[in-house]
This record gives C-alpha cells, structure tokens and sequence, in this order.
C-alpha cells in the first residue's frame, strides 16, 4: 500500500502545490492515507497540521474520461461553493498531470456518515437503519435537490458546463450510444439482449418533452451519494459524487431518485433493485410533490423523468455487467448489476403498460 501511495500522491511534488494552492490545509508534514479505490477514482485523506481534507484523484490505471470527469467534479464544487447546496467545499484543483501523475482536487472531509452497499442491501448507521429514523432520509435528499434545482448556474460561472438546449431530446441518443459503445470499450464483452429496453425507448421518443427549465444536475442521486449530519432527525450534510453533474433538466435527478420508491397508484411496483425496503420509505408522489413546491415545477410531469431516468439507469449499469464479463470487476458483481438492469427494465415495461 506505501507504494501505492506514493505513486498515487507523490508526497514533495504535492507538499509544494498544497503550499502555493490550498493554505487551509496547514504546514508540517504531509501524511495521506486511502480512504477508498474504484475503477473510476481513488479518494484519499491527506492531512498535515489542520484539519484533515480529502484529495480525489484517477486510479493509477485511468478508464476512458477519468481525468476530464475529475476536472468536472472540481468546476462544480468550485461554483457551488457560493452556494447554500449541501456539498464538500472545493479548495482547490490541478489541471497539470506533472504533479502527482493524473489531475486532482482537494475538498472538505465532511462530518458525517454515509450509508453503503453491502450484500445487495442499502446499510445505514443506526438509528437511521429503522422507523421512524429511515423515513425521514429521502426528505433530507430532496431538500439538497430543491437546493440545488434553484440554483442560477449561469450566475455561478457554470454558463458553458453542459448543453441545456434541447437537453431532453437528445438524452435517449446519448444514453443509448453509450450502451451501444461498451463492445468497443471492453473487448470481449458480448452485448447482452436487454428484454422491454426497446419499448421503453419508443415510449420516450413518442413522448418527449421540450426542454424548459434548466439547471444543475447531481446525476447520480441515491443514498450511497449521500452524507448526513449525526443523530436525528435525518439531514444532509453534503452531497458527493458529482461525476454525471451536468446542466440539463433538473427534474432528471428526481425521476432518478424516486424511480425504484413506491407509486401511489400501483403499490405493487415496488423497488426493483430490492437495495431499500419501500415500505420504510415516503411514496414517489409525497418527494415529487415536496420537490415541486419547492421548485414550481408540475409533479405531473414525474412519469416521463422516471422513466427517462430509468432508461439512462439501464443504459449505464450495463457497463458494470461488461466490465464483469471481462474480468475487470468480480463475476458476482456482474450478476448483481445485470439483475437490476433487467428487473427494473421489466418494472418499466408495465409501468408504461399502466400508464399508456
């Protein structure tokens, strides 16, 4: 691990960057540690005579778009640091891959706890692990997403970070390219037959809306995404993860977010993915409702984000299950993602059965 270490944070050529760029962090000397590694980011803890901080930066290996990802995430944690959205505070980014091998920014380590995936299931920590606790946690989320939703991006320097026009009208090419690029990315993989995908992308060809409100999107929202302050009641403390942030259609995230909670009008459809229990949690009306009365939006409009976020949901986890295929993530990894991109296919194949 020390060597890994020093080949991930190089600690003389990222001491002298700290001292000309982030002085929060103090003098003395630099330790760092790993606080977690993927295959898309490593994220470590680096402290010298203040407060610890966190560096995020590519693996050593980088995948495709790694660096430029990292470089986003930093653009906009930076702007959001004029903001009241729960976030890490952005100290500081470096562009130049001289330093410590790879682009890199420097954030807050926020206080709080954030809950994990382990064996298939959502774990919070106690007591939020239960009623009356666990309900409360979608209200603390959408309470950053109403933060976020009405924040003036173009006022915060983030003008150029997206393409908001026509953003709805070109979400089922992009996703649908992405999925369609995963042979090329990861040679071996033999694309699988995704049972209902086409009758959901027909769904949303014939049904799109124009795009007219936008605004800052996580793009990943979901309680691992997520840390909250200790003790009850609920509430977020930041919001992490901003890989997929773009500026589109805000109302995206929620349809992201609440597309696997349950529907007043068909109970039955619960969680596809089983990673929560639904009955612990608020119905997608009760959070799309309170999202809109904090946005002005038209909780009307939520069928169509679900999902378009369902289908970009499926289009994207696919690459867990390539990735598994070919042998950079665990086979059992591969089988827990390729079930829930075909139950929550199969959920919104009768979703829109229902609707239509």
């Amino acid at each position: 691990m020390d060597a890994d270490l020093d080949e991930l944070a190089p600690i003389g050529p990222l001491t002298e960057w700290l001292d000309a760029y982030v002085p929060e962090l103090g003098g003395g000397p630099l330790t760092t540690s790993l606080l977690s590694g993927g295959t898309s980011n490593v994220v470590l803890t680096i402290q010298r005579d203040r407060q610890a901080m966190v560096m995020r930066r590519p693996p050593a290996v980088p995948p495709p778009g790694a660096e430029r990802g990292v470089l986003r995430e930093a653009r906009v944690l930076t702007a959001l640091n004029q903001t009241d959205v729960p976030r890490p505070i952005c100290y500081g980014s470096c562009e130049d891959a001289s330093v410590v091998g790879a682009p890199f920014y420097v954030m807050e380590k926020v206080d709080g706890w954030a809950p994990n995936l382990r064996d298939e299931k959502i774990w919070n920590e106690p007591p939020f692990d239960k009623l009356p606790y666990v309900y409360n946690i979608p209200f603390a989320i959408v309470d950053g997403l109403i933060a976020l939703a009405n924040v003036d991006y173009k006022a915060v320097g983030l003008g150029d970070y997206g393409k908001p026009d026509n953003f709805l009208e070109r979400q089922v090419d992009r996703w649908s390219g992405q999925l369609h690029s995963y042979p090329e990315k990861y040679k071996g993989y033999q694309p699988r037959q995704l049972e209902g995908l086409d009758v959901v992308e027909r769904w949303l060809r014939d049904n799109v809306r124009p795009t007219a409100h936008p605004g800052i999107m996580h793009g990943d929202v979901g309680t691992p995404n997520m840390m909250f302050k200790w003790g009850p009641p609920a509430r977020l403390a930041a919001m992490i993860d901003w890989e997929l942030s773009t500026v589109g259609d805000p109302m995206m995230d929620m349809g992201w977010f609440t597309g696997g909670m349950r529907d007043e009008r068909f109970p039955d459809l619960n969680n596809a993915a089983g990673l929560n229990d639904p009955r612990e949690f608020p119905t997608r009306q009760e959070l799309v409702r309170y999202w809109c009365a904090g946005t002005g939006r038209d909780p009307a409009e939520i069928d169509y984000y679900t999902l378009l976020a369902g289908f970009k949901s499926a289009c994207l986890l696919e690459y867990k299950v390539a990735q598994a295929e070919v042998g950079i993530l665990p086979k059992d990894v591969g089988r827990f993602f390729a079930r829930i991109v075909d139950e929550s296919l199969k959920k919104n194949v009768e979703f829109i059965r229902r609707i239509s």
